[in-house]
């Protein structure tokens, strides 16, 4: 899992072997910990959590990499 920072917030780019995806992830700090969710993504390979609003995005559905499966 990568950790990007964008202007719209944090967002966690997940790969297949991070699944089943949830949050708080385990390396996540003490004080930013909530109960853990279970979260599905969306047709677009997005995800939010209820909680803390952190965004997840899946790797292979990323528009950059969707881009170069084309060519």
């Amino acid at each position: 899992m990568v950790t990007q920072n964008t202007r719209f917030g944090t967002l966690r780019i997940v790969r297949e072997q991070d699944l089943p995806l949830f949050c708080p992830r385990e390396n996540d700090p003490l004080w930013a910990r909530h109960p853990r969710v279970f979260l599905k993504p969306d047709s677009e390979g997005r995800a939010r959590c209820p909680y803390c609003s952190m965004r997840y995005q899946m790797e292979d559905t990323l528009p950059d990499k969707q881009d170069k499966d084309k060519r």
